[in-house]
């Protein structure tokens, strides 16, 4: 009765104060009379009020803007999906979506709907957040910019920075002289024109260029090296180029523009000389996301607007202010790791987007519908190609690279992507460029950053006798070879336990490779290698206390699934052992139609239907990851659901299928490499109807009979289970025993399915 006594009290004083407001209400219309009170009740029906009401909420400011926010997410994700599937960078999914989303697409097929979502009224709220997301961002790159490998690498990578901006900056404004007449604004000089021009032409995408590098596995080469110091300081100059150009077009003339030079100069030996040491000595107390107050995040974010606002006003845009004020942060690597995840969802996820759409209104591809413009644009594509892709390259063949690590440089600083878009929308804002040349231009970018990772393929293929870094250590054939795929470190070391039990004793005869991949998005070059050892110290220590040599692969990418699957089937793996994921669909219902739409949808497992694998790896309890892996892996994999495994100790083997032959020779493994007690459960009599799998038992049983013994048990319990811990079992056994409905099964020790 206690968890009802207070009902009658609240019921009590909700009736009390609900009569107060009904008498308050009543005495109120008194004080109407005398008063013209609208009533439009009498006038209307309620549904036609509720339908106006309705009307007015879709195109109030805050409800339009929210739509157009969830429109541009969903629209840009889905993009961003796509075009990881087919091994390009998100940016130019999400810059494509933008382009579909104006007027070039979805403008032209369905213009009431784009004028509706997207009308002419709402465009300045858009670039509003659109421009604060922008300088969300170049304070983010700009953090990303490791001045210390730029002081280090500087005279190596002198020749190519600077070739890659004076070769096509030149050959920029080279083509400016010939276009200037026919397609520059009426009121822009040619100076501003073609300086413009030619910056445009000089820049490179170094947040996507990283990214790639990354993925690619070249960033701790000395390779990636130069090219990510070429790419920073190709980055630093442009930028200040652009301040420098801006100042020209904004003050008419060189001269007249020295005063804003002159001022940016102060402001910039300010932010190094002044403001950069007291950041330093904050960000030397506090490094860790816990004495991280809310104080101190304040003073470095009013650090960045005071410097967007102080380069906005001087003239050189706030842009050029927040990239600064990202280089002066402290150069402590752990706490530009925990202030940028503080920023980079919301900058890149949310805010990111709206520029691209912006951009995309912006862009109207259907104002070149002549022969003549598409050849101006095939000759803007061409002369940027040729600036910066050859004029690299050639570069770096004449300070003496070989000519595939000379094309690498060319193809990865030929890539623009989302910085050539923030250059061209300055342009267009400052009247620089006209509708017609910023679409060109923005194609241009798109071409130029799309064509990134077909030309890697290439010189990959046409250099074959380079190798990638994590096939050098697995050259040499071993007997038998482990791989072992982990996400979290502690998973790894529970994985590294296992094989040792199946490897411990034959160590000359057997090779462990360790391998942790990590999504490209969540990693900066400047944290890598603190990232990579974090992640590998719980599974390095272990192997000491093993004595268990292992190899470690590390590789941030775009698609976790899929490079597991090309590591383990090119590395001549006799088996793949992963740790099992918790679905992000169980527990809901809403979960459950997520499950059913993402199955239905993902081609992988679609594909495997026709395989016979999918049937069996459905009723498995992994994530999707896990059984994309299973399906398209083509050598053994083992699945460990740990439960606290501490080793091979206790071990119960259950033979299901007459399919589970193969379960034996892992058995025989543990036998020999380990002290492990091996229970096998035939509880249909399989091993003893079939003569070959007789066989195999007999001899183990007859060289390790003190530690290996049979039981025909068909009945379970989770008493029986509590003795054992580990179980061994088929993918197919594990099928065998959903459809019994056994209620242990969630009960039962650390798991290891295995598919052979």
């Amino acid at each position: 009765m206690k968890r009802f006594r207070n009902i009658p009290f609240y019921f009590g004083i909700l009736g009390i104060f609900i009569f107060l407001m009904y008498w308050i209400v009543r005495a109120g219309r008194m004080l109407e009379s005398g008063k013209e009170i609208l009533n439009t009740g009498s006038q209307t029906s309620y549904f036609s009020q509720f339908i106006e009401t309705i009307g007015y909420n879709l195109v109030h400011p805050v409800a339009l803007i929210l739509a157009q926010i969830v429109t541009i997410i969903i629209i840009s994700r889905i993009f961003a999906y796509l075009f990881h599937k087919i091994h390009q960078p998100a940016v130019i999914g999400e810059i494509i979506a933008g382009i579909a989303l104006g007027p070039s697409l979805l403008g032209s097929l369905f213009p009431g709907f784009s004028s509706m979502l997207f009308p002419e009224n709402s465009l300045g709220n858009l670039n509003l957040l659109s421009q604060f997301g922008l300088i969300l961002f170049m304070f983010i790159v700009g953090m990303e910019l490791d001045v210390k490998v730029i002081k280090n690498k500087i005279r190596d990578a002198v020749a190519v920075s600077n070739a890659g901006i004076l070769i096509p900056f030149s050959l920029g404004m080279w083509l400016a002289y010939f276009i200037y007449s026919d397609y520059a604004p009426s009121h822009v000089s040619f100076l501003s024109f073609g300086l413009f021009l030619g910056l445009a032409m000089s820049i490179t995408a170094f947040p996507v260029l990283a990214r790639i590098v990354q993925e690619r596995g070249i960033h701790k080469t000395p390779l990636g090296t130069l090219i990510l110091t070429c790419a920073a300081t190709d980055d630093i100059t442009a930028w200040c180029l652009l301040a420098a150009i801006i100042a020209v077009a904004k003050a008419g003339t060189f001269l007249s523009s020295l005063y804003i030079i002159l001022l940016s100069v102060v402001y910039v030996l300010i932010m190094i000389k002044v403001i950069k040491p007291f950041l330093k000595r904050l960000g030397d107390i506090y490094t860790s996301r816990e004495n991280l107050s809310k104080p101190v995040v304040a003073v470095f974010f009013l650090t960045l607007l005071i410097s967007a606002y102080t380069t906005e006003l001087i003239g050189i845009h706030a842009l050029f202010g927040a990239f600064l004020a990202g280089t002066v942060m402290p150069d402590n690597a752990r706490f530009r790791n925990v202030f940028i995840q503080k920023i980079d969802d919301i900058a890149l996820v949310m805010l990111l987007p709206l520029f691209f759409v912006f951009t995309g209104l912006r862009t109207q591809i259907g104002l070149l519908n002549d022969t003549g413009l598409w050849k101006v644009t095939g000759m803007i594509v061409l002369v940027a190609v040729t600036g910066k892709f050859a004029g690299t390259a050639l570069t770096s063949r004449i300070i003496g690279l070989n000519w595939r690590n000379s094309l690498t440089i060319g193809a990865l600083m030929n890539t623009r992507g989302l910085m050539e878009l923030v250059v061209l929308n300055i342009g267009y804002d400052l009247g620089i460029l006209s509708p017609e040349i910023f679409s060109m231009m923005v194609i241009m970018a798109l071409v130029t950053t799309f064509m990134t990772g077909p030309a890697l393929d290439l010189i990959e293929k046409f250099f074959r006798e380079k190798q990638h870094e994590y096939s050098e250590d697995f050259a040499l054939l071993k007997p038998f070879k482990i791989l072992l795929s982990f996400g979290k470190p502690e998973m790894g070391r529970s994985l590294l336990r296992l094989a040792n039990g199946l490897t411990g004793r034959k160590k000359e005869n057997a090779t462990v490779s360790a391998l942790h991949l990590c999504p490209n998005n969540v990693l900066h070059h400047y944290n890598i290698d603190e990232y990579e050892a974090e992640s590998f110290a719980p599974i390095k220590q272990e192997s000491q206390l093993l004595e268990q040599k292992i190899h470690t692969i590390f590789k941030a990418t775009d698609n976790i699934d899929n490079d597991i699957k090309e590591i383990t089937n090119d590395g001549g793996y006799d088996l793949l052992l992963v740790g099992i994921g918790q679905s992000v669909f169980e527990g809901s219902f809403l979960g459950k139609i997520l499950d059913y739409t993402t199955r239905f949808v993902n081609p992988n497992l679609f594909i495997h239907k026709f395989s016979g694998k999918s049937k069996t790896i459905r009723n498995l309890p992994v994530d999707s990851r896990t059984q994309n892996i299973l399906a398209g892996s083509n050598v053994p994999v083992g699945i460990l659901v740990d439960k606290n495994f501490e080793g091979l100790k206790k071990v119960v083997v259950l033979i299901r299928t007459e399919n589970d032959g193969f379960l034996l020779k892992y058995v025989q493994l543990m036998l020999e490499n380990s002290d492990a007690q091996i229970t096998i459960i035939d509880s249909d009599s399989i091993i003893k109807n079939h003569q070959e799998m007789k066989e195999v038992f007999s001899n183990c049983l007859m060289e390790y009979h003190d530690r290996l013994k049979m039981s025909n048990l068909s009945e379970f319990d989770i008493l029986f289970f509590s003795q054992f811990k580990l179980m061994v079992v088929s993918t197919d056994g594990w099928k065998n025993l959903v459809d019994r409905g056994y209620n242990w099964l969630d009960k039962t020790p650390s798991i290891l399915m295995i598919r052979e």
